[in-house]
């Protein structure tokens, strides 16, 4: 087992933090140095790609790996293109819910339908964080937000049953508690040839929290309480969420 400080030295640039205490952010930067380490993937074979809020901050300024922060829902798109004109690399996504599945949902479906060789990895807290926890397209029913404050009347969207229904390659849902099979499908997703996506339920104890009443660890175990661990045999594979 290797000491945190081996991965921090490694693969983490040493800049103040720019998450909130408790943010789930730093558990899933955590995550991909280590399926990465565990790959043995060079990091001058990396190319990282982000959009816009507090997610899209893992991999830059971050992270020790190229990477390039994109207008807010380009970051697929720009993801494809280094793809196809570097191939050898492996490319990568990190962002969050509203970057993926609201201004850019449209380039999630359809790269996930066209199969191409990246991963995407979907830090989903449910809420718009960085400009003030207004409502997203994940946001759980019933929550009240600045824009839904009577609480939210619409059913989130379920982006892992939406790219899996595209047609990608490989599909995972997991939480900021579980982290060991966190660890573990992000390099089942690295490894898969085609387009590979990985949703992780993460908690955001500013917003979502105090909302809530919830400390940041209740936050987490209230998200991870609420998540099925089965998943299904096949081409793409997918951990459901109950309910």
């Amino acid at each position: 087992m290797k000491d945190q400080s081996y991965y921090r030295e490694k693969y983490v640039r040493n800049l103040p933090s720019k998450f909130c205490p408790g943010c789930g952010c730093g558990i899933v930067m955590n995550a991909f140095v280590r399926a990465v380490d565990e790959l043995g993937i060079p990091k001058k074979d990396i190319v990282l790609t982000s959009g816009i809020g507090c997610s899209a901050w893992i991999p830059s300024p971050h992270l020790r790996f190229d990477s390039i922060h994109t207008p807010h829902g380009r970051a697929i798109p720009v993801a494809v293109g280094v793809k196809l004109f570097r191939p050898e690399l492996t490319v990568a996504t990190i962002s969050g819910d509203g970057d993926l599945a609201g201004i850019g949902l449209g380039h999630l479906i359809h790269a996930a339908a066209r199969n191409y060789d990246i991963t995407v990895v979907m830090v989903n807290n449910g809420i718009y964080a960085m400009t003030g926890g207004q409502l997203a397209p994940t946001t759980p029913k019933g929550l009240r937000t600045p824009t839904t404050p009577d609480g939210n009347p619409y059913r989130p969207l379920d982006v892992s049953q939406l790219v899996a229904t595209a047609g990608a390659s490989f599909v995972a849902r997991w939480t900021t508690f579980h982290f060991r099979p966190l660890v573990k499908s992000m390099v089942e997703a690295l490894e898969t040839k085609g387009f590979s996506f990985v949703e992780v339920l993460s908690q955001c104890p500013t917003y979502m929290g105090r909302r809530m009443n919830l400390t940041p660890y209740g936050l987490m175990r209230a998200i991870a309480e609420g998540t099925s661990l089965k998943g299904e045999e096949g081409k793409t594979r997918i951990g459901v969420l109950k309910g």
